[in-house]
């Protein structure tokens, strides 16, 4: 072999070996992806709880190490519960292929469930996820949905039991929900019930379809001694001006109620004991970050909450000549004055 074919055959098997370790070292060089995740609050973007939720979701996002703009983009839509809205936003963020979905209430994971059955969708503030069809079970749900629930069924015997005691008078109570966006009266009932009856009181469905019925099913709880109601959890009741009106209306007719979210409270309800929706935002980024590193849904079981808060406002209180009991102001996690 001469010099110059031997040079020649080295020059091609270096070639050689270099088109082979060439392509890795580009790969181990480039960037991380900038992986996609859709946002879907049933909330309006005005509501200072969402914003709040929003925050605690990406907090905990970028301490598990998801920075936007770097390797994480997140479109953020708001229902504003309107269930039109939400159907063209759910429809929309599927439409743009994420790695995830985070849908927030029972009416946006259901809007998202129609649209997809493969990309991955976590939920929050959801109430009854097998009853709502979301999955199979808790421990595993199958499909491409899992997520993180309000409430369980005992919390409804919670919920009486506190009314009675901040409110002794109380002899009937109206469950106050949207039967066109709530599931909790039939999720709820059994323990209700079963609070309800060895207190004497007397508990009956308060449907309402729209928001200028709730002044009549408030005023037709007042019309006797001993009128009181449970706001259930329901994203209806979520719109601020419904809220403010349901807050409203209970005080302006002398009705003791208790709600299912401290906003109720924080915004002038009497009383409300109800999981921390913003700290089910930071489990969902949880479950996110795990999705992200290729975690399978059937190993991400639906989680139930594990601490509930009690928030009372003695102003409300006293406006409705209620002495708050000691023993209650004492266990609960916050007092308005």
């Amino acid at each position: 072999m001469s010099v110059s074919q031997f040079k020649r055959r080295e020059f091609i098997t270096l070639l050689g070996g270099t088109a082979v370790t060439w392509p890795l070292t580009v790969r181990a060089q480039q960037p991380d992806r900038i992986r996609l995740i859709g946002v879907l609050m049933a909330f309006a973007e005005s509501d200072p709880a969402a914003q709040s939720q929003v925050a605690a979701f990406r907090g905990a996002l970028a301490k598990l190490g998801w920075t936007e703009g770097r390797n994480l983009r997140i479109e953020l839509r708001w229902g504003a519960g309107d269930a039109n809205r939400i159907s063209t936003f759910a429809r929309e963020l599927v439409e743009l292929r994420p790695d995830a979905i985070v849908g927030q209430t029972t009416p946006v994971t259901s809007a998202l469930a129609r649209e997809t059955r493969t990309i991955p969708i976590v939920f929050a503030v959801v109430s009854d996820p097998i009853g709502s069809g979301f999955a199979a079970s808790f421990a595993h749900p199958g499909g491409n949905i899992t997520g993180f629930t309000t409430n369980e069924p005992a919390v409804g015997g919670k919920w009486m039991e506190l009314l009675k005691e901040i409110a002794p008078r109380t002899a009937r109570v109206g469950l106050l929900f949207n039967p066109a966006t709530a599931v909790a009266p039939k999720l709820f009932i059994s323990s209700i019930q079963a609070a309800a009856s060895p207190l004497a009181v007397e508990v009956s469905a308060a449907p309402v379809h729209a928001k200028d019925e709730i002044e009549g099913v408030i005023t037709a709880q007042a019309r006797n001694p001993g009128g009181s109601l449970v706001v259930m959890p329901d994203a209806f009741f979520f719109n601020v001006p419904t809220r403010d009106l349901v807050i409203a209306l209970a005080a302006g007719n002398g009705v003791p109620t208790i709600y299912f979210d401290r906003l109720f409270v924080e915004s002038g309800g009497l009383i409300a004991y109800s999981a921390d929706f913003s700290e089910e935002l930071r489990q969902a980024a949880g479950y996110i970050d795990r999705i992200l590193k290729g975690a399978k849904l059937t190993d991400l079981p639906i989680q139930q909450p594990i601490k509930y808060e009690l928030v009372i406002n003695l102003k409300a209180a006293k406006s409705l000549g209620l002495n708050v009991p000691d023993r209650l102001l004492a266990v609960a996690d916050q007092v308005i004055e």
